[in-house]
């Protein structure tokens, strides 16, 4: 396919694997091993001259299309498919650092994430200080001869709090740090972390790629260079995604455009109907004007994305009221589906940060965050008009 198509064009014509009865659509090769016509071609294949497919746990033509597909969608040259987005993030961090190794990462990090950082790369003398997502001063001041990634999520899950990536691509190079950015509120289709320099960008396929709450997954891809060190890291403890997955979500790539359109369409509109609610004390979407980092936004988006989070009046109970008056939303910690999800992160996905540690990132007792789906959004606030009393 020519390089200069879209993203969304590659997403929708990107497939790789043709056999021999010409389909239209793209086959699921549902095999974990591969055979070989002969011992050399199985000898050059595992010293890495052959192309032939060894096992599915390094690679499989369902697998490698998705890849392709991201890598290509993302800008990036290589990548891999992991099982869970958490398990690529994880990948992200323990190929890329050693014992002894410094990681700076911005505050506002996804709930598992920060259990990584904290609690488990620690066992194995990796350490790790937080910074604040707009303070390029604070950046530099946690460097450390040690420092090896700055890792960061933009934007942020839930608080929807941004960082410069332009900024943080020219910090990282400054200061030799690999710049690793978790890209999955926004996808591809709305922002490429690459294109600001980042070497490796992670992605929860299971959200907004799937789209459908169907399967889990995850996604690395990134610059040869480092995906190396990744690749070799991923192949070896296993964390690959199965073939049926990766179908899925290839398949689901390619409507991401239209989809992410309409969720941010649908998104925007309530933010602005939720402002207006006078049980609402405050709504975050990175595409209001009220939003401390709207410009920055416009800049490095191409629109808000589909989450919406809102801080209730009232509080916890608010937050639980509107919770359960919901007859039409979900309640789940789940997000990126076609269905309108409500979460409480500070009893669901944040619940084992402390209050202290939740309040440093903006999650209050009050504070629910909303993935808008592709109903009317007229349904949506009617539903939500039953516990915003």
């Amino acid at each position: 396919m020519p390089d200069d198509h879209r993203p969304e064009t590659r997403a929708i014509r990107g497939q790789l694997n043709r056999t021999q009865y010409r389909e239209h659509s793209s086959p699921l090769f549902l095999t974990s091993s591969f055979t070989f016509e002969s011992a050399g071609a199985m000898a050059d294949t595992f010293a890495g001259h052959g192309e032939g497919i060894i096992y599915s746990r390094y690679n499989n033509p369902s697998v490698d299309e998705l890849v392709a597909k991201v890598c290509a969608m993302e800008g990036m040259e290589a990548g891999f498919a992991t099982a869970s987005g958490m398990s690529a993030v994880f990948a992200s961090l323990a190929a890329l650092v050693e014992q002894g190794d410094h990681i700076v990462a911005t505050r506002a990090v996804f709930g598992s994430t920060h259990q990584i950082l904290t609690q488990i790369l620690p066992r194995w003398g990796i350490s790790h200080t937080y910074v604040e997502t707009d303070d390029p001063a604070g950046w530099a001041a946690a460097v450390r001869p040690e420092t090896k990634l700055f890792v960061t999520e933009t934007p942020s899950n839930p608080g929807l709090q941004l960082v410069d990536l332009e900024l943080a691509g020219q910090f990282c190079r400054e200061h030799g740090l690999l710049f690793v950015v978790d890209n999955c509120f926004a996808t591809p289709y709305l922002q490429r972390p690459g294109d600001y320099g980042a070497d490796l960008v992670t992605h929860s396929a299971t959200k907004w790629m799937d789209g459908q709450g169907r399967v889990l997954g995850g996604l690395l891809v990134g610059s040869q260079e480092v995906m190396e060190r990744v690749i070799f890291f991923c192949r070896h403890t296993g964390p690959a995604m199965s073939p049926f997955n990766a179908w899925v979500i290839s398949k689901s790539l390619e409507t991401l455009h239209v989809r992410m359109e309409a969720h941010c369409r649908s998104a925007l509109d309530l933010a602005l109907w939720l402002q207006q609610q006078e049980a609402v004390a405050a709504v975050h979407y990175p595409f209001l004007p009220s939003h401390p980092q709207y410009a920055l936004a416009q800049r490095q988006m191409k629109a808000g994305g589909g989450i919406v989070t809102f801080e209730l009046r009232g509080g916890a109970a608010g937050a639980t009221r509107v919770l359960d008056s919901a007859l039409l939303c979900t309640r789940s910690s789940n997000l990126g589906d076609t269905r309108t999800i409500l979460t409480h992160p500070a009893t669901t996905t944040h619940s084992k940060l402390s209050i202290t540690e939740r309040a440093a990132v903006g999650i209050t007792d009050g504070l629910l965050r909303m993935s808008v789906g592709l109903e009317s959004v007229e349904d949506i606030k009617v539903d939500l008009l039953r516990g915003l009393v």
